[in-house]
């Protein structure tokens, strides 16, 4: 085509799906256009440069269309990262941009600098002066790329603010309020439900004890922080979007006088949890993870002895606690689904190995939990208001995201989201390099195999980055490497102030790295001094996960930006993939055959560990959608009842 750089027409055509070569070939027409304004630029001081950003800004505020606008707000942006940053955007970094522009889901592979892509489509809808929002998943990276790029933005014209967990309302207020703001998806949920709540209070001139609560965050008490939602970036989408679609985010109403008796249930409960046996006393149903009392076990509640203060309890909600109960003692394992910090029961995102702050499960999961690790119990209240993660983004006028890996997710994104998946080409050729997988027929095995794997590497002084699926299996590795005498670093969710730092030196000579999931880290891993002679990053994946998206997070961590790089992935008869996917009876069947017949490198079953992913994931995306749909009805009848439908009507 005609003004296309023959570079780029050439990787769009080489890289990607025939579905979205057009698409890529009509906004690899701006490339040109964007590149001739790169020489008068050059000639501006800093204060034209600003002056070029607030003329944009007019042109947008008198009505001219953005698209109109988009070839000169990059160009001047490209401009702008070069003097403070010393970073000029690449080609394809331009055109992510213009996809995220068209509201499109970007996938660029990990190291491609996605931080830096953002700028430009956030500096363009600002300009129309109705606020524009960056989500990521914690507060670390909002900060961190708030204050990266926001020299950028500054010397363009352009405010830039954060938004952090701990701040007070009047400090969200000045963030809300710039011309662009970083924040996580959970704070901006939160913060739309306290507006809701505090509308509602101002409309109704309440002065009750949700007031009061408010009051508690708010310093200023009297009109909401966030505007009308008009265009939000979704870093780490199929992370925000997909995995966490289904997560609520929850204002609790006010307890109830009931709170101590409900407190000493969960306790008393939480001790008499060993008195019951499987199959005796109650069933537990794999698919669902339900524990159900038989008969003799309803006997044994009424039998045993009560406090006193448990008198008041109905017997049928006794059965309940004791049913709750039992479940989180088998099911829910420290160090893997959460761990315990200051006394607080911790969640740990299955997806991204991260403690999950201010999260908590629901149906009187999180505090059995805490009476069962003897920690304060928080009472389960009501709700004062709601909405789940998709619902609040699909509110925005706008919505476009990036990530390293949502091919999977693409059909999903279109119909849930109407957002289309746009791959965008590497800027080098990729040189990673894909080794044999070997499935084997226990952990032990893998393990050992694993550990025999390291120690070859690591004499060659390449680095190795092995990836786990939760805390307890990282600290299996960790035991085996001191037993061989390997230094290593490790990383999970008890690691969270020193992540970056070991992201970024995983890559030097002789490195050894043991991490629970990459999903969403952030941080490149560049390759030390001789290491590329060496062969680059070595990955070991140690195991399948639920979701094939977070193995390609870790795969992608070896061969950024055209290093070279390799990666093995170690599979066992008895992994957890294998029990979600088909449950304890396929489970035990293969745990048995590879007891009988330990396997090695065996191309049957690594099809099978494939199509046992694939279940999962369509099992949670049919989960995802009911959701979709049953947020819809509720919310449809909530409006017809002339109800809000993110608070709760009694409160």
């Amino acid at each position: 085509m005609r003004g296309i750089p023959s570079g780029i027409f050439g990787k769009i055509c080489g890289a990607v799906p025939l579905t979205t070569q057009g698409k890529l070939a009509k906004w690899a027409q701006y490339l040109p256009i964007i590149e001739s304004y790169e020489p008068r630029l050059k000639q501006l001081d800093d204060t034209q440069i600003r002056k070029e950003g607030l003329s944009l800004r007019y042109r947008a505020r008198s009505g001219e269309p953005l698209v109109r606008l988009l070839p000169e707000a990059f160009a001047l942006v490209r401009e702008a990262a070069r003097r403070t940053l010393g970073m000029r955007h690449y080609d394809v970094q331009l055109l992510g941009g213009i996809a995220i522009f068209h509201r499109s889901i970007v996938e660029m592979q990990t190291g491609e600098g996605k931080t830096l892509t953002a700028t430009a489509p956030m500096f363009l809808y600002s300009l129309s002066g109705r606020g524009t929002q960056l989500a990521t998943v914690n507060d670390y990276l909002a900060k961190r790329d708030a204050d990266w790029m926001g020299p950028i933005y500054r010397a363009v014209g352009m405010s830039v603010g954060v938004i952090q967990t701990q701040q007070q309302t009047g400090e969200r207020a000045k963030a809300y309020a710039c011309d662009i703001t970083y924040g996580t998806a959970k704070e901006f949920g939160f913060d739309f439900l306290r507006d809701r709540l505090l509308l509602r209070r101002i409309r109704e001139g309440q002065n009750d004890l949700i007031g009061s609560m408010l009051e508690n965050r708010n310093a200023t008490g009297d009109k909401p922080v966030q505007r009308d939602p008009y265009f939000a970036l979704v870093d780490e989408a199929d992370s925000i979007l997909i995995d966490e679609a289904r997560t609520p985010l929850i204002i609790s109403a006010v307890p109830t006088e009931a709170e101590k008796i409900e407190v000493a249930t969960y306790r008393w409960c939480a001790s008499m949890t060993q008195e019951f046996v499987e199959d005796k006393d109650y069933e537990f149903d794999d698919d669902k993870k339900s524990v159900e009392l038989t008969r003799e076990g309803r006997a044994k509640v009424r039998a045993l002895e009560k406090p006193a203060d448990l008198d008041t309890v109905g017997m049928f909600n006794l059965y309940t606690f004791i049913e709750r109960a039992i479940k989180v003692q088998r099911e829910f394992n420290r160090d893997r689904q959460y761990v315990v910090r200051d006394g607080e029961i911790v969640i740990v995102d299955e997806f991204t190995g991260r403690l999950s702050e201010g999260r908590k499960w629901r149906d009187g999961i999180h505090q059995a939990l805490e009476a069962k690790e003897g920690l304060e119990v928080t009472v389960a209240t009501g709700q004062a208001a709601r909405v789940t993660v998709q619902d609040f983004f699909l509110r925005y006028e706008n919505l476009a995201g990036m990530t390293g890996t949502a091919a999977a997710s693409a059909r999903e994104m279109k119909k849930i989201y109407r957002c289309n998946f746009i791959p965008v080409p590497t800027n080098k050729p990729p040189r990673r390099k894909r080794m044999p997988t070997e499935v084997y027929g226990t952990s032990d095995e893998k393990y050992r195999a694993i550990v025999a794997e390291i120690v070859d590497i690591h004499a060659q002084g390449r680095p190795i980055l092995i990836g786990t699926r939760s805390i307890d299996k990282s600290l299996i590795l960790a035991h085996l490497l001191d037993e061989k005498g390997i230094e290593y670093q490790i990383l999970n969710a008890y690691h969270v102030e020193e992540e970056a730092s070991i992201v970024e030196r995983a890559g030097q000579y002789g490195r050894v790295t043991v991490s629970t999931n990459m999903a969403g880290r952030g941080t490149d891993i560049r390759l030390g001094e001789g290491v590329e002679d060496l062969g680059g990053l070595f990955v070991i994946c140690t195991e399948m996960h639920e979701s094939a998206r977070i193995d390609r997070q870790l795969i992608g961590r070896c061969g950024r930006q055209g290093d070279p790089g390799s990666y093995r992935q170690y599979l066992s008869l008895d992994d957890e993939l294998i029990l979600s996917g088909y449950g304890p009876k396929a489970q035990k069947k293969y745990v048995e055959m590879g007891k009988r017949s330990p396997l090695k490198r065996f191309d049957g079953l690594e099809k099978f560990f494939k199509r046992c992913q694939r279940k999962v994931e369509r099992k949670h995306f049919r989960q995802r959608k009911a959701l979709m749909y049953f947020e819809k009805q509720r919310k449809k009848m909530q409006r017809e009842m002339g109800q809000d439908p993110y608070l709760d009507s009694t409160n």
